[in-house]
């Protein structure tokens, strides 16, 4: 994993803009923070040709700086691949690559190569545009990149289809006249108007239809031209182009539902064994190329976020598979001291005061009570629980849970921290789980050699963290699955699936990769494998929920029947609970609704 930042200016080096106000240093900083590992700054000056009217790179001293075009890399890295030591961008012959990203299929590597160097070398031997475009379509995992081919003066950039790693983008303007790709913000500044970069396209920026001083910015912005990732041609295979449709089958008229999840239904054992044997090569494939470390028995690689609930539990129980018995897991279990849950429990509900006075009571002064009860969050008790289950299971697996427990106070002293992260993102709901992301990825709080003995402090080393992220939107978990039947029947299920499966690019993917990976972390999404997610597609409607049962069994029926066969009974019975809910980072100081700009 890796933070870039890139950006392309016209003028000498001392005249760029970039590089006289704050900002340049301010996103370096905050690019830095996502690869601690190795950082470095790379520069190629062109200067325009009035006779071609083209660029060409600068050789000895430089002509008319004011024709000059500059581009400028920075790239930090957390190596997460490959013996050697790295530090990007990568270059080759003139060819410069800025990866941020993992490829698990489509690339025969062994543990000792590097995917951002051996992917350049791939694509340094293609020519055209549409080749580029169809080679991200034969490799799976989560990317952004940007990526310059010398010979050609193009520049290629976007995101892998699920928008897994975060790139956002500024078009020039003429109060800011440069060109920015960015892993994350450095907050609200009106240097920048930054965008996240879609991942409808692959993009392509032709350096050598970029007009000189009188026209740079018109020119530059038409010369990005965006090629649609599924390409056209017959018989071509390119499996990991996009995602696949959500399958129109209807249920046949007769299909009555199952009331029981033992024995598994007949109609339902094959796609409770392909869900099983998809999801572990997928949690396979994210853990086992995490490099050993000095001291790897004592020490964790590898942590999922974890509440307890039916996600996070199976991809721990299949982590715990292919990691050595002798290494722990780490399971980053986060609580908030919540000041209106609190006031809750001591004062009882305040619904009917009014909303004003009610605001100013949650935020008067420190919360009435500050104890180890205030962290006894449901995600917290479910994970407790859930816990119990692993350990009963996995026999001789060391399982660290990490008690995260957030006060009021520091909370609150990160929010402007957390807001700069998460940018373009800032309503309410989205500081609500990047608050959670944050301190869970952090991974900084407390550890028990058994659930009555004293805690003691932990921070977990684990760079590598799994995410369950994923399951809801493709399995059918949300109350709106059920509420589309009520109106629409099966056919407002499958168009609302579609509509989960089209949105999930757009929601809340690139923001949790900043929040995140500012901790220096990397979030894996085994759910979110195109090859998971296009097998689910794939099954017809009722193989994988059925609003007709009831919450805790109809919603994502197909992961609770999966689980219960790997003998997770009490996690296959739980019900579905939003982050921010079960560990109380939501509406702390009685705020809106969360869809309500932060103010």
């Amino acid at each position: 994993m890796c933070g870039i930042l890139f950006s392309i200016q016209r003028g000498s080096t001392i005249q760029n803009p970039l590089n006289t106000i704050q900002l340049s240093t301010n996103l370096r900083e905050a690019i830095s923070k996502r690869g601690p590992d190795a950082q470095k700054a790379y520069q190629i000056q062109l200067n325009h040709d009035s006779d071609t009217h083209s660029w060409a790179p600068t050789s000895g001293a430089p002509g008319n700086q004011h024709e000059n075009l500059v581009l400028d890399f920075f790239v930090s890295e957390l190596q997460l691949r490959g013996g050697d030591r790295v530090v990007q961008p990568h270059e080759q012959d003139g060819d410069i690559l800025c990866w941020n990203g993992e490829i698990f299929e489509g690339l025969n590597l062994s543990p000792e190569e590097n995917d951002g160097v051996t992917l350049l070398k791939h694509l340094h031997e293609l020519e055209e545009p549409a080749q580029i475009r169809d080679y991200f379509a034969t490799i799976e995992g989560p990317y952004a990149f940007v990526y310059y081919r010398s010979a050609s003066q193009h520049l290629y950039f976007g995101r892998d289809p699920l928008g897994r790693r975060s790139l956002l983008i500024h078009k020039p303007d003429v109060d800011r006249p440069y060109f920015l790709l960015t892993s994350v913000s450095a907050g609200q500044d009106p240097q920048y108007n930054l965008e996240e970069l879609s991942t409808q396209f692959i993009y392509c920026l032709n350096l050598k239809h970029i007009g000189s001083a009188q026209d740079f910015i018109s020119t530059l912005i038409s010369c990005i031209e965006s090629t649609g990732r599924h390409s056209r041609l017959p018989g071509s295979h390119r499996p990991f182009a996009i995602p696949n449709r959500v399958n129109i089958a209807l249920p046949p008229t007769e299909f009555i539902a199952s009331r029981t999840m033992d024995p598994i239904p007949g109609y339902l054992e094959d796609a409770v064994d392909g869900l099983i044997r998809h999801l572990d090569h997928s949690v396979m494939l994210r853990v086992s190329t995490i490099p050993l470390t000095v001291g790897a028995n004592s020490r964790s690689r590898l942590a999922v976020l974890f509440s307890g609930g039916i996600d996070s539990t199976i991809i721990a129980f299949m982590a715990h598979k292919y990691i050595p018995m002798d290494e722990p897991i780490d399971l980053l279990n986060v609580a908030f001291e919540n000041p209106r849950k609190i006031l809750l429990q001591t004062e009882g509900n305040l619904g009917g005061m009014p909303k004003g006075k009610k605001r100013q009571k949650v935020k008067q002064g420190n919360p009435p009570v500050a104890s180890e009860k205030a962290y006894m969050v449901p995600d917290r008790v479910t994970g407790l629980q859930e816990l119990e289950e692993l350990q009963r299971l996995c026999p001789g697996r060391t399982w660290n849970f990490v008690e995260v427990n957030v006060p009021f106070e520091e909370s609150q002293s990160m929010r402007s921290t957390i807001e700069a992260l998460m940018l373009p993102g800032r309503t309410i709901m989205d500081m609500s789980l990047a608050l959670a992301l944050y301190f869970a990825s952090r991974g900084v709080g407390q550890i028990r050699g058994t659930t009555e003995a004293e805690a003691r402090p932990y921070s977990s080393p684990a760079r590598v963290l799994l995410n369950g992220l994923g399951s809801d939107e493709l399995l059918g978990g949300y109350g709106r699955h059920r509420t589309a039947f009520e109106i629409g029947g099966w056919e407002g299920v499958i168009e609302e699936l579609q509509l989960e499966l089209d949105r999930i690019p757009v929601r809340n993917l690139g923001r949790d990769d900043r929040v995140i990976s500012s901790n220096g972390k990397e979030t894996r999404h085994p759910f979110l494998a195109l090859t998971v997610v296009n097998f689910l597609a794939n099954l017809p409607v009722h193989l994988k929920m059925d609003p007709r049962l009831e919450v805790g069994m109809g919603d994502k029926l197909l992961l609770r029947l999966a689980v219960r066969k790997l003998g997770l009974v009490e996690a296959s019975r739980r019900k579905k609970r939003a982050m921010q809910f079960g560990s109380h980072s939501a509406r702390m100081g009685g705020e809106k609704r969360g869809d309500v700009d932060l103010e």
